[in-house]
């Protein structure tokens, strides 16, 4: 079968004419950042900011550099934030910015790391924080919230004041603040969004970009603000039964649909659930619409997913990657993460509940999202299936952002359709990149065989592979970019059945009145799973292409080219390599391409590693055109002797299936619940804080909600979906002395509870009520240091 993108039909010239908006042109102009309707430009070249977002008031102050470290190494360039006012004024007139909520340190030490920032100001922000954000004395305020009343502007007022003491200052020409966003999921108010933004311009704060979320068909007022969408995998915020819903399927396609309906609907009191029926696509309803006047952002992608207590999504790292994916190939111009880094709630009550009106109960602390970077500061594997695109967004950014987003002829009819390939092509003029992302969670795809695809460039048609080489089967979980017409070297990469991931060496786009020589460029490429590897090179117009195919001995393949025309290196890594592969760019511009599975990151441009014991870490040296070892300066750290003290015994008969709530949405157990009827174990061998040495428990257990008690006072929870949990003792403050307790809650084989595939397998088998300590690993790490 033929893939086949529509003609062209002269595309480009009816486009309509790139232009620039007011917004960081004309008003908030900085040298380094500003927008144009099709893409954001850095430095006066087109790109692709990768946002993530971090919330440094659920992250110890200690523990802020590394983690923005690895958000950095994930390919990350902005970091988002919000600034929640219930966290920093909980008494009126007694605001705090001190110690972990000193937003004004947390930005500056972004810039040192190399992050640029984009603050959410509120004053309403979710964030599944307890009244959206608001304190207790503006929510029980006599106002009409959320509008123009004068007395809510005059309490919003007072609250911009107070951020911009601590940032107004960091605001000028030379500010890491890029974007500020007002506002949250404010869909039918445009005049408010403008009043707000007036107010923070009042308080001194500015950016180059003001943004507002944009889904559900949000009015936003026009030249004000910039749209910014967003795309998940999976929500909590669906009914317990309910199935998987159409708003969520939709993300793993693409398409030129920007709008989420899910995304804030139970607040809304709308059913964020509804499915599509067999063989239909989902009902017609207004959409948000991409503004004519800015790029397409994305600042909601999925980085994860919130655990409730009636429903608890586990996003994989193959499902973020693919609507990550699917954004981009759609012609998303700017990746934000939702959440990136996770943590915890810095005090008690401050979670989103059924109690204080919510329709949904999150845990009282926990706020790890899943994330690439969990609660804990260690990484999912998402973030090493996120970080390989975002590397392709550094080298390759300035040419995919002008480049048109187009979809093929044949596209998937409805939800139930498992078997029309997803892909899509972005090009501009004879070049491009072909975007698969071909798998959806819960139900598996199938294979598509005999695949060729057909695309419209600007002079001729690109067929891959062509029709001297066999068809292509592309198996579920393919998720891929493959490049079409790709300059570099004086060669011309015609087409790859390999993704790209980054370039060494020479500068992508040369000046070509320069004489000066330049370093042979290296093309990094990553096999795709099931797909043979296959690279076709032209270096002549007169001449056939050359054909490079990876090898199977499961290794890189290297292929150096050298002629009269071009000079490139074709590096092909295979595909089992993906987990460990790391692209890291220095500040002197050097870029490294390495191998590990621990996680890396460059402090001061010096390579940096977290490990138990010397890393296992390759360098690509691309003078050799091999991977060759680094070497590291630091200190071995022995597991920490974790334990039990009692006979851990679960008694079936203090199990409950029901702790209140609603039919579809039950309640989370109270402490006075957990206090009565979990299971109480003391834990020993903890140790204390060590300077340069980070402290985990790791606990494999089964059961409803986990709490870990250190002194008689809940530091942290957690609710079972079937993953282990990692709780920082440190930011814990558990010491040697101090008396840790883990309490496990059974859970009810009748508790009406959506728990993932996995969990809810482990579930069924299990007869009667589940709880189990299954294991206690206390693990140590340090910091290790690459040896020049």
């Amino acid at each position: 079968m033929t893939e086949r993108m529509p003609p062209r039909l002269a595309a480009l010239e009816t486009r309509p004419p790139l232009t620039r908006p007011a917004m960081s042109n004309e008003r908030d102009r900085r040298g380094r950042i500003a927008l144009t309707s099709r893409y954001v430009e850095l430095d006066g070249r087109p790109a692709i900011p990768v946002s993530g977002e971090l919330h440094y008031s659920r992250v110890p102050r200690s523990q802020w550099r590394e983690r923005l470290q690895l958000m950095r190494s994930g390919g990350v360039t902005v970091v988002s934030t919000y600034v929640i006012w219930i966290h920093h004024e909980p008494v009126r007139g007694e605001p705090r910015f001190a110690d972990g909520l000193d937003v004004a340190a947390f930005v500056r030490l972004a810039a040192e790391v190399g992050l640029d920032v984009v603050v959410r100001i509120g004053p309403w922000c979710h964030g599944e924080v307890r009244n959206g954000g608001f304190p207790h004395w503006v929510a029980e305020a006599s106002v009409a919230h959320r509008t123009d009343d004068p007395a809510y502007l005059d309490l919003v007022r007072g609250w911009f004041d107070l951020i911009g003491r601590e940032l107004a200052p960091l605001c000028g020409p030379d500010s890491p603040v890029i974007g500020i966003q007002v506002e949250n999921e404010l869909i039918d108010r445009p005049g408010h969004l403008a009043t707000l933004v007036g107010l923070a311009r009042e308080a001194g704060l500015a950016a180059p970009i003001w943004t507002a979320t944009a889904w559900d068909g949000a009015e936003l007022p026009p030249e004000v603000v910039m749209p910014v969408f967003g795309g998940y995998a999976d929500g909590f915020w669906v009914d317990a039964d309910a199935p998987w819903p159409s708003s969520f399927r939709a993300h793993f396609r693409f398409s030129h649909d920007w709008d989420d309906p899910g995304i804030g609907a139970d607040l809304r009191g709308e059913r964020a659930d509804a499915p599509a029926a067999a063989g239909t696509a989902a009902p017609p309803r207004a959409r948000a619409a991409a503004s004519p006047d800015f790029p397409v952002a994305t600042c909601e992608l999925g980085g994860g997913m919130a655990t409730a207590y009636h429903r608890r999504p586990l996003p994989g790292a193959l499902d973020l990657a693919t609507v990550a994916n699917a954004k981009l190939g759609s012609g998303s111009n700017w990746q934000g993460y939702y959440m990136y880094a996770g943590g915890l709630n810095p005090g008690d009550g401050l979670q989103e509940s059924l109690a204080t009106g919510y329709p949904n109960d999150l845990p009282r602390f926990d706020y790890d999202f899943h994330a690439p970077i969990g609660a804990a500061g260690i990484l999912a594997p998402s973030h090493a299936a996120l970080r390989i695109q975002h590397a392709f967004l550094a080298a390759f950014g300035d040419r995919l952002a002008p480049m048109t987003s187009r979809l093929p002829e044949r596209m998937p009819r409805a939800d139930d359709d498992r078997s029309t390939l997803r892909w899509a092509v972005r090009s501009e003029g004879d070049a491009g990149f072909l975007f698969v992302g071909h798998h959806e969670p819960f139900d598996a795809l199938a294979a598509v065989a005999g695949v060729r695809f057909e695309v419209a460039l600007a002079s001729g048609t690109a067929l891959v592979p062509p029709s001297s080489r066999p068809p292509l089967t592309i198996p579920p979980g393919t998720v891929a970019r493959w490049p079409l017409g790709l300059a570099l070297g004086g060669a011309v990469v015609e087409w790859a059945t390999a993704s790209v991931v980054t370039v060494l060496g020479a500068d992508r786009t040369p000046d070509p009145s320069t004489s000066a020589a330049a370093a042979v460029p290296t093309l990094v490429l990553l096999a795709e799973p099931g797909v043979p590897a296959t690279v076709s090179v032209s270096t002549d117009v007169a001449s056939a292409p050359l054909l490079v195919d990876a090898r199977d001995d499961d290794g890189p393949t290297l292929h150096r080219l050298r002629d009269d025309h071009a000079e490139l290196d074709l590096l092909i890594l295979p595909a089992t390599w993906a987990d460990e592969l790391w692209v890291l760019d220095a500040r002197s511009g050097e870029r490294m391409v390495l191998r590990s599975r621990s996680p890396l990151w460059l402090d001061d441009d010096a390579l940096r590693a977290r490990s138990d014991r010397t890393p296992h870490v390759e360098r690509y040296d691309p003078t050799a055109g091999a991977f060759v070892g680094v070497a590291f300066d630091g200190t071995d750290s022995q597991r920490l002797p974790v334990r039990h003290t009692e006979v851990v015994r679960f008694d079936p008969n203090l199990a409950r299936a029901d702790f209140g709530g609603t039919p579809a949405r039950r309640a989370a157990p109270t402490a006075y619940d957990l206090d009565r009827l979990a299971v109480r174990i003391p834990l020993e061998g903890l140790g204390s804080p060590e300077d340069g040495v980070m402290r985990t428990l790791l606990v494999e257990w089964a059961g409803d909600v986990a709490t870990l008690e250190v002194d008689g006072r809940t530091v942290a929870d957690r609710f079972w979906d079937g993953t282990p949990w990692l709780v920082d003792l440190d930011a814990a403050s558990v010491h040697a002395s101090a008396q840790v307790v883990l309490r496990i809650l059974q859970l009810h084989p009748d508790a009406k509870i959506h728990l993932p595939p996995a969990a809810a397998a482990r579930r069924r088998t299990h007869d009667g009520p589940l709880g189990s300590l299954d294991r206690l690993v206390g693990l140590r790490s340090t910091v290790w240091r690459a040896i020049h």
